[in-house]
C-alpha cells in the first residue's frame, strides 16, 4: 500500500520532477545513486531514480517468490532485506518530494495527504525497524514536527494545517 500512495503522491507533481529541473536524485546535500542488477553505481536524474525505484518495487510486490499469495508458500529468506531495501528506495522518494517539489505540493493542496502519508510511513518503518536512523536522519527535523503530535497529525486532511502537523510544520517545510 505504501508503494501505490507513494507513487500516486509523486504522480501528482511528476510535471514539475523533470531532467532539467532535477538533474540529480538529491534531498537537501545529499546525492542518491541507483544501482543496477549487477551492483554498478549509476548517476541518474530524479525522474529517472523515480522510475528505477518504482519499476522494482512494482516488480518485487507483483512477485509471488517474493510475496506469496498462496497458502502454505513460503516467503524467502531475503525477505526481511528486501523490505527494507524497498523502504529505504521509497523513503528517498518521499523524501525528494518534500525538498524539491513541496512548493508544487502546497499549490496543489496535497500537503496534508503527503504529511500524513509521510507520519504513516515513518511510524509503520519505525515500528518494524525498517530504516537505518542514519538514512532518515537528513528528515529528522520535519519527522520531529509532524511526529511529535502523531494525534493531530491523524485527524484529518483538510489541508488548513490541522490534521496535517498544524501550521507550524507547513512553515517548517516552506522555509527549505
Amino acid at each position: 500500500t505504501f508503494f501505490h500512495h507513494i507513487n500516486l503522491q509523486y504522480s501528482t507533481i511528476s510535471e514539475f520532477c523533470t531532467g532539467e529541473a532535477c538533474q540529480t536524485m538529491a534531498v537537501c546535500n545529499t546525492q542518491y545513486y541507483w544501482y543496477d542488477e549487477r551492483g554498478k553505481k549509476v548517476k541518474c536524474t530524479a525522474p529517472q531514480y523515480v522510475d528505477f525505484v518504482m519499476s522494482s518495487v512494482q516488480k518485487l510486490v507483483t512477485d509471488e517468490d517474493v510475496f506469496p499469495t498462496k497458502y502454505g508458500r513460503e516467503f524467502p529468506s531475503s525477505f526481511e532485506s528486501l523490505v527494507r531495501k524497498i523502504c529505504r528506495h521509497l523513503f528517498h522518494v518521499l523524501a525528494h518530494i518534500y525538498w524539491a517539489h513541496f512548493k508544487e505540493t502546497l499549490a496543489l493542496e496535497l500537503h496534508g495527504h503527503l504529511n500524513t502519508l509521510y507520519v504513516h510511513f515513518i511510524l509503520f518503518a519505525r515500528e518494524f525497524n525498517l530504516l537505518d536512523p542514519k538514512e532518515t536522519a537528513i528528515m529528522d527535523d520535519l519527522t520531529e514536527v509532524l511526529c511529535s503530535g502523531a494525534g493531530g497529525v491523524h485527524s484529518g486532511g483538510s489541508g488548513d494545517g490541522a490534521g496535517s502537523g498544524g501550521p507550524g510544520a507547513q512553515n517548517h517545510v516552506k522555509e527549505r
